[in-house]
């Protein structure tokens, strides 16, 4: 029932985390509207996605985990590359995997296909992690971003068992009052647009991320 491949390239650690928390990021998706094609993979503005991702994460995280089924794709990529252990198709399996894998107590988790996820974003969801809460995740009126959150290895059993039982409502996994939610208002302190949520699902999505970023460019040059 558990399975794991562990592929490693140069895994760079510093003597000191910056955070208490490991950068993981959830590359396992079927990607049937893209035929098959690795959403990480996918370019904007002259760089994948998964670049683009490992930029924010590589200046906050001194350990990144990758989280693939298809390590071979990512194999150039000086990453933690690890597989599903637990064989249910969700996001809170990669989740889970994470957490088995991280050696800090907290995990940031991420999609691999949010362009343009900010640093300042990020940092604003790491600076309040405290003892006692198993998920810390942002809110607003969209919902809840479970895949821009953190995790405690505490909580790794509970996820664990929820997944055999093949229940995978990550929302529901977690005790309310271990549960710390992220108000829209501080969010959009460090996100005025809240960019950071935007994530590619369509080919429509895509397009118009690629026009975004040369919106962008523009402006910059």
């Amino acid at each position: 029932m558990v399975f794991a491949l562990t592929c490693h390239n140069t895994l760079k650690m510093s003597s000191i985390n910056r955070h208490p928390c490991s950068g993981v990021i959830l590359a396992g998706g079927l990607n049937t509207r893209f035929t098959g094609r690795d959403k990480a993979l996918l370019e904007i503005g002259g760089k994948s996605i998964l670049s683009r991702i490992l930029e924010v994460f590589r200046a906050v995280f001194d350990e990144i985990i990758l989280v693939s089924n298809n390590p071979q794709q990512h194999l150039k990529q000086d990453l933690h590359i690890v597989t599903d252990l637990i064989q249910v198709r969700s996001s809170l399996t990669g989740i889970h995997t994470g957490l088995f894998y991280s050696s800090n107590p907290y995990i940031f988790c991420s999609g691999c296909d949010t362009p343009f996820l900010k640093k300042d974003l990020v940092e604003c969801v790491l600076e309040r992690i405290k003892p006692g809460i198993d998920l810390l995740i942002p809110e607003t009126s969209a919902g809840l971003e479970p895949l821009c959150a953190v995790y405690s290895k505490e909580s790794l059993s509970a996820v664990e068992r929820k997944l055999l039982q093949n229940k995978c409502k990550i929302h529901k996994i977690f005790k309310q009052n271990r549960i710390r939610r992220i108000p829209e208002k501080a969010l959009r302190i460090k996100d005025p647009d809240l960019i950071s949520f935007l994530n590619i699902n369509t080919p429509e999505d895509l397009e118009k991320a690629r026009h975004f970023a040369s919106k962008k460019r523009e402006i910059s040059a």
